[in-house]
């Protein structure tokens, strides 16, 4: 297994389990002591965290098969960019209720898009 490999399965795991540790806290530390809206943001933010936590675990597994895959690499590091753009943005604003963090979640959104697009041409190319 090559550096590049290791470090997407291992972030990949480290984030999917920091996406189970959040949304507990968020339901047993946070929920009432929010409000429902801000709850509703939060809920979000760990939504799609641990969903790309799994497409950096996916495009690590997928880094097997095709070792020299840059755009693999790539995929994996937009989702976890999108992670802490995305879902940190969406944490600190629900946290804060700072409501111009909200201007850094879309750019984090377009972090996991470019990741998804990047997997999806690799798989073309294949």
């Amino acid at each position: 297994m090559n550096e590049s490999t290791r470090i997407l399965l291992v972030s990949g795991a480290v984030l999917a389990g920091l996406g189970v540790v959040l949304g507990a806290f968020g339901a047993h530390g946070l929920k009432k002591t929010m409000s429902s809206e801000m709850m509703e943001v939060y809920q979000t933010a760990v939504d799609y965290h641990f969903i790309h936590a799994l497409g950096i675990l996916l495009a690590g597994l997928f880094l097997l098969h095709y070792p020299d895959s840059k755009i693999l690499l790539w995929a994996g590091i937009s989702f976890i960019i999108g992670i802490v753009l995305f879902s940190g943005s969406l944490y600190g604003l629900s946290l804060t209720e700072f409501r111009k963090l909200g201007m850094i979640t879309p750019v984090g959104g377009l972090a996991f898009i470019i990741g998804w697009f990047l997997m999806a041409y690799t798989f073309f190319r294949a």
